[in-house]
Order: structure tokens, then sequence, then C-alpha cells
């Protein structure tokens, strides 16, 4: 992650950032719903854990706010009794999203170690996890930090283990917004790395890769510019930009127009859900 992106990340993943934070998720919770009920994941969970012959172990690369495992006991059956406690490893260079994801773990997920670090700064244990998953959770990774990120990455998958990412394709709204705003206002920042280049660089580190598509939209009503605006915001993690302005921007503008219709806003998700094998 370059610095400027960092800084502006861990800005807006601070105490100081929840008001863009819950505008953001306004929208974005349903990115997780979504990708909860994309596959059955109490079998998923169930399957690794009879694999490995004991609870599980799962590093949570970039957590976030913990949204992913709230949606899993949500959506997804998760914690209806198959799974046993997994002890959860919590990985982000924010103490405050650790924190935020520590508190809003469910059971059957329980918080374990935290580490306050970048994926390419990570030192995995010797015997790795039975679970390596990052959901929504690696855009700002810097394009030559990549073949770095994706090789901890996979020496994290421990013996037998499974690695999960949940990523925006080209296609999608995070990327194709985030590159049509830098072409506004970015003003030489780093375009966010798309699914296809870090399905890339597993390949390229030895990875066994499989990349499932999930489709749909994110959506607002034609009265909520405000949390629309919050939510363009934190995609792009940059507050001083108003939706006014990205309307006005020639380019931006019109993606923005393609985005809105009389019943309200639908932002175009592609996700790839991609599953890793050592």
């Amino acid at each position: 992650m370059t610095a400027d992106l960092l800084a502006r990340s861990n800005a807006h993943w601070s105490e100081d950032g929840r008001r863009g934070m819950e505008a953001f998720y306004t929208l974005a919770t349903g990115d997780y719903r979504h990708l909860a009920e994309a596959r059955d994941w109490a079998r998923w969970l169930g399957d690794a854990q009879d694999r490995a012959g004991r609870p599980l172990r799962l590093l949570d690369v970039a957590c976030g706010s913990g949204k992913f495992p709230t949606a899993l006991v949500a959506h997804a059956g998760v914690g209806g009794g198959r799974v046993h406690p997994v002890a959860t490893d919590l990985l982000d260079p924010s103490a405050f999203s650790i924190a935020e994801a520590r508190a809003a773990l469910p059971a059957p997920f329980m918080p374990a170690a935290e580490h306050e670090t970048t994926l390419q700064d990570f030192t995995p244990p010797p015997d790795g996890y039975d679970i390596v998953w990052a959901v929504h959770a690696l855009y700002a990774v810097p394009a030559q930090d990549l073949p770095l990120a994706a090789e901890r990455f996979l020496a994290s998958i421990g013996p037998g283990g499974r690695g999960v990412i949940a990523h925006s394709a080209a296609a999608g709204h995070y990327i194709a917004f985030h590159r049509l705003f830098l072409s506004e206002f970015g003003q030489g920042a780093t375009p966010y790395v798309s699914a296809e280049m870090l399905a890339r660089a597993l390949r390229a580190a030895g990875a066994r890769v499989e990349v499932t598509e999930v489709a749909y939209d994110s959506a607002a009503g034609p009265d909520d510019a405000a949390a629309v605006e919050g939510y363009l915001q934190r995609c792009v993690f940059d507050d001083s930009v108003s939706l006014a302005a990205m309307q006005a921007a020639p380019a931006l503008g019109r993606y923005l127009d393609g985005c809105r219709a009389a019943a309200g806003w639908r932002f175009p998700q592609v996700v790839h859900l991609i599953d890793v094998t050592a």
C-alpha cells in the first residue's frame, strides 16, 4: 500500500472516520450478504473442520469491521451447531479496525491473536492456518507489492488448508469507479488492484486458483443522496469531493448518470470469489 493511500485509509478506519464508515455500510453491507449467499458456507466450513480433525484456525486478512463473519452467521447458517468455535486471528494495518472486528465477531468465530500490519509485511506462523480469507480487503496493495502479498497469503495457508479472496473484478464498481475518480481528481494517485491482478499474482506464486463470479447491484433509494455520497467517498477514501462535484466531472458524471434512475441508485458489482490452494 502506498504511503498516501495507507494514510487516507487509516484516517477513514478510525474513530474520527466512523460517520463515513457507517455511511459506506448503508450500501456496502449488501456486499457481504451476497457473498454469504453465494455458496453453502456452513457445509464448506464443516468440511474444512472434518479435514482438520479439530476446531479450525482462521486468519482474517484486512479484517475491516468484521462484516463477513457477521453475514455468514446471519445469512448462511454458520453457527447452527456443526461448526465448532473457530479461532480467528485478525490482521489489519488499522488498530481501530482490529478492535471493531474483535467486538463484532459472532459465534462460532472466536477472536484470537491480533496482527497490526499489512499482508505483505506479515510473517505467517510455521504451521499456517486452516483457512485464510480476504474479503473486499486487498484493493490498496500496490502493484509492485503484489508478488510479496500473494506469497505471504499462500504461505499463511497450512497443510490441507484453503484460502478465499472476494474482490472486485476490473468491470465491477469498486475498480471502475476508483479509476474514473482518479482520472478526474486523483492527481497521479495509484489505482486499486483488481481481482484479475490478484489471481495472476497468486498463480505466479504457485497457487492453484479457481474463480467464481458473483454479480449483483449495490442499491439505494432516489432520496438517499447523503448515503450515496458517503458510500462513494469511502469507496475512494476521499471525503473532500462532494457527490455534486463527482456528477459534474465529465467521465465520472456519465458513469454516475448510468447508475441512477427514477427508482434510485444501482451500482453494478462484479466480484470474483477466488478459491486458493497451495
